[in-house]
């Protein structure tokens, strides 16, 4: 009899645990349907296929016309509580000779700082230029000065005075250097 009593238990737990899955089966299986309409992501590279749902919000956006976005802005901003931007409507409105003031009372900026650039060089007086860039720059060799002068165009000196950038300018056009001043 105890053994009855023990195989009835069993069957009682086995079919409530049925009964449990089977009432949690209907709802797994919207999102198991769901899974199904999910689509796998683009290649790394490729062009992203358009949300289908989104792709229409965008439609039905460009065929409204200037009154209906106006409504439909407002009603956004009802319904997901954003102030009013009442800043854009000012920028639109603002008279142009403000503007103009604005450029009229701020002074000109005056370029304090130049950089110094070699274009390129004449072959013939290769051997000048790659002296008096070693003699121009501090800390360079022989070695370094000929790899930079066959590296032009190449930026010599930045931020430098306008009076030193002429100078500079007026010594290695002498040695055969192009340069500019920026």
């Amino acid at each position: 009899m105890q053994v009855t009593r023990l195989v009835l238990r069993q069957l009682r737990r086995q079919i409530n645990i049925q009964r449990q899955y089977s009432a949690a089966a209907p709802a797994a299986a919207p999102s198991a349907g769901s899974a199904e309409k999910l689509v796998p992501p683009a290649p790394e590279g490729a062009a992203k296929p358009p949300n289908a749902k989104l792709d229409n919000i965008v439609n039905n956006i460009a065929m409204l016309n200037l009154l209906e976005v106006a409504e439909l802005s407002t009603l956004l901003k009802q319904k997901l509580n954003l102030p009013e931007a009442a800043f854009a409507a000012q920028i639109a409105v603002a008279p142009r000779g403000a503007a103009e003031d604005e450029e009229e009372a701020a002074p000109k900026k005056v370029q304090t700082s130049f950089k110094v650039k070699m274009v390129k060089f004449d072959e013939k007086q290769k051997v000048a230029l790659i002296k008096e860039v070693k003699n121009l720059l501090e800390g360079m060799n022989l070695v370094q000065a000929k790899k930079f002068v066959e590296s032009a165009p190449t930026i010599v000196k930045e931020d430098i005075p306008k009076e030193e950038a002429e100078k500079l300018k007026e010594a290695l056009t002498k040695a055969g250097a192009i340069i500019e001043i920026e």
